[in-house]
Parts: structure tokens; sequence; C-alpha cells
């Protein structure tokens, strides 16, 4: 596995796939990706204004993630194939609280055209290592809707355990949504 990571950063590619932080110059590419996949990630995301489709408010946005990122608050991960260099998902880590909680929250989602093909689950076996190993989070909690089971597959595969159930728990495409609640602990966990 390639790895650039660094404390502010990361940057993973093992075969076809690559996962790294977002960049102010990644604007047109991440608002082409959400553009072409507007009707297929509807049903799983809150519902979206047009701005978050145009590149002008992704460059501001990415200007505050890349602070978020330097300050270790969040980070905003874009999965690629290497190959072609078409953006294919995305991995957020958000709500990062460190001593004594060391916890932080998982979101994703990934392109139309890359269902199906094991690419998620590609990409968090490089995004949860670094989030345990380089920023030593000790929990990482991640939830879906109960019918979402594509999902719920890769959590499990990914490790994560279920540990609840949270009625009208987000505002999905302008519906509060019941989640379940699942959590991957780091088990070699050590203060730095």
């Amino acid at each position: 596995m390639e790895d650039l990571s660094s404390a502010v950063q990361l940057h993973r590619r093992e075969g076809n796939i690559l996962v790294r932080t977002s960049r102010p110059s990644d604007a047109y590419t991440i608002a082409r990706y959400f553009q072409d996949n507007r009707q297929f990630l509807e049903p799983w995301e809150p519902k979206r204004d047009e701005d978050f489709y145009k590149v002008d408010s992704w460059a501001g946005k990415l200007v505050k993630l890349e602070e978020l990122h330097r300050l270790g608050l969040a980070y905003y991960c874009l999965i690629f194939d290497a190959d072609t260099n078409q953006m294919q998902g995305t991995i957020s880590f958000s709500n990062l609280v460190r001593f004594p909680f060391h916890s932080c929250n998982l979101g994703y989602s990934l392109a139309e055209s890359a269902q199906g093909k094991g690419t998620m689950r590609k990409a968090l076996s490089m995004a949860l290592p670094y989030m345990f190993d380089v920023q030593k989070m000790h929990r990482i909690a991640a939830s879906y809707m109960p019918h979402n089971l594509r999902s719920e597959a890769v959590l499990t595969a990914m490790g994560f355990e279920r540990e609840g159930y949270a009625k009208d728990y987000l505002l999905i495409n302008g519906q509060w949504q019941d989640h379940v609640l699942t959590a991957l602990h780091n088990p070699d966990w050590e203060s730095s």
C-alpha cells in the first residue's frame, strides 16, 4: 500500500483505489460528482439546496474543510479510481472529540457507477486505520437507515457492531428517518 499520509492528511492507495483528504482545488471534481449522482444519492442524504451542486459553493466549503483538517477536527476524504482519476465517493470523519472520548462519526457516499464492486470496503479499509493509528481515535460511530442493506453490509464487513436504534434520528431527504447505531472500537488504542 502506498501511504503518503500525515497528521493532517490522509493519502493512501491500494490497487486502483486512492483515498485522500480533499483540497480546495477539488471543487470542480466534487461538484461534478454530486451533480452526476444527484438522483441516486437523494434518498440517502439530507435535502440539498441548489448551491450544494455548484463549484463556487464547494470552493468555499473546501477552504473551511482544509482548516478543519489542519486543526484535527474533521476529515473530508475523496475516493478515486486511481487508473482513471474519476471520483467514486466520499468518506467523512466528523465531530472529532479528543480526550477523554477519542471518538468521531463516520459518513460516506458512493457513486452509482461504483456500486457492488467492493469500492467502499476497500476505501474504508484504508481510511479507518488512519483514524485509529494516526488520529488516535478509540471509537468510530456510524449509523444507517434500517432499509439501507448495502450500508449495513459494508459496516458489518468492516467490523462495526450494533449499539442501538434511534427513532427519527436524521433528517434525510426532507423526512425524519430512524437509524441503526453502530460503532467500531480500536482494540489497540494507546494514548499518544
